[in-house]
C-alpha cells in the first residue's frame, strides 16, 4: 500500500516536471468539443444562409404582389410548397396568363431534384414518420449543400435541423414582408438581390473543395453538363443534370 502513495513532495515534483496524475508526460487535458449547436461557426454560417434566404423571400413576395397577385398567394404558396425556384417560375406563369395546372406542373418539374437531395440526407433527418414528413418539407438546396459540408453525423444533423428550420422561418417571414411592402421596392432586380444564394452556396462547398480532389473533379464534370444543356431545358433542370457528376465518386465510395 505505501508504495501506491505518494508524498506531497513527490506530487510536487511530477508538478514541476509538467506531469500530472492520470496524464501522460507533456500532455494537456483534453478539453470536450462545444456542441454543434453552440458552435459559433457553425450558428454564424446558419445566419448567413438565412439572411441570404430573407432577402430572396423580400424579393419573391415584392414581384408576386406588384404583377397583381394578391398578398395570400406568395404566403400561402412559401408555406406549402417551400421551393424557392419552382415559386418564382409559377408566378412567373400566373403573372404571364398561364392557368395553376400549368404553373404546378412546372413547380414539380423543378422539384423533380430533391428526389435526390432527399436521399443524400435521409440517415441526417432521423427517425419516425413525422420527423420525416416535417425533414422532407424542409430539404431545399440550400439545406443540403449545408448539411453535406459538415465534417460528422451530429453536425450534419445538427446543421440539417437548424438551417432547415431557421431557413423555414426567415423565407416565410421576409415573403411576408416583402408581399405587404409590394410596389414600394421598385424593381428587384437592380439590387442583385439574384445573387445571395448563389454567393452562399459557393462559399459553403468552398472548404470542401479545397481539401478533396476528387470532390473538385466531380463538381467540374457536374457543371459542365449542367452549363452544356442550360440552352435547351427548362430552368432548374440543369441543376439536377449537374448530380451526373456524383457518378465520378462512385469507385471510391465502394
Amino acid at each position: 500500500m505505501r508504495s501506491l502513495l505518494r508524498s506531497p513532495r513527490t506530487l510536487r515534483l511530477g508538478t514541476r516536471h509538467g506531469t500530472r496524475l492520470g496524464t501522460r508526460h507533456g500532455s494537456r487535458p483534453r478539453t470536450p468539443s462545444p456542441s454543434p449547436s453552440r458552435d459559433p461557426r457553425l450558428l454564424r454560417d446558419v445566419g448567413l444562409v438565412c439572411l441570404a434566404g430573407g432577402i430572396v423571400g423580400v424579393s419573391f413576395g415584392a414581384i408576386a404582389v406588384a404583377g397583381g397577385l394578391p398578398v395570400w398567394v406568395p404566403v400561402v404558396m412559401s408555406l406549402l410548397v417551400y421551393a424557392g425556384s419552382a415559386q418564382f417560375s409559377a408566378v412567373g406563369i400566373l403573372l404571364a396568363g398561364g392557368g395553376p395546372f400549368a404553373a404546378a406542373a412546372t413547380g414539380l418539374l423543378l422539384n423533380t431534384r430533391t428526389v435526390a437531395f432527399g436521399l443524400a440526407v435521409a440517415d441526417v433527418i432521423g427517425p419516425g414518420r413525422v420527423t420525416r414528413w416535417i425533414g422532407a418539407h424542409l430539404v431545399t438546396d440550400e439545406t443540403v449543400a449545408f448539411t453535406l459540408a459538415q465534417p460528422d453525423p451530429a453536425r450534419r444533423r445538427t446543421a440539417f435541423w437548424i438551417s432547415g428550420l431557421g431557413l423555414y422561418a426567415s423565407w416565410n417571414l421576409c415573403v411576408l414582408l416583402g408581399a405587404l411592402a409590394g410596389g414600394a421596392l421598385g424593381d428587384t432586380g437592380r439590387y442583385g438581390l439574384d445573387a445571395a444564394f448563389p454567393a452562399v452556396l459557393v462559399a459553403l462547398v468552398l472548404p470542401a473543395l479545397r481539401e478533396d480532389a476528387a470532390l473538385r473533379r466531380a463538381a467540374l464534370a457536374g457543371a459542365v453538363v449542367a452549363l452544356a444543356l442550360t440552352p435547351f431545358v427548362p430552368v432548374g433542370v440543369p441543376v439536377l443534370t449537374a448530380l451526373t457528376g456524383l457518378l465520378l465518386l462512385r469507385g471510391r465510395a465502394a
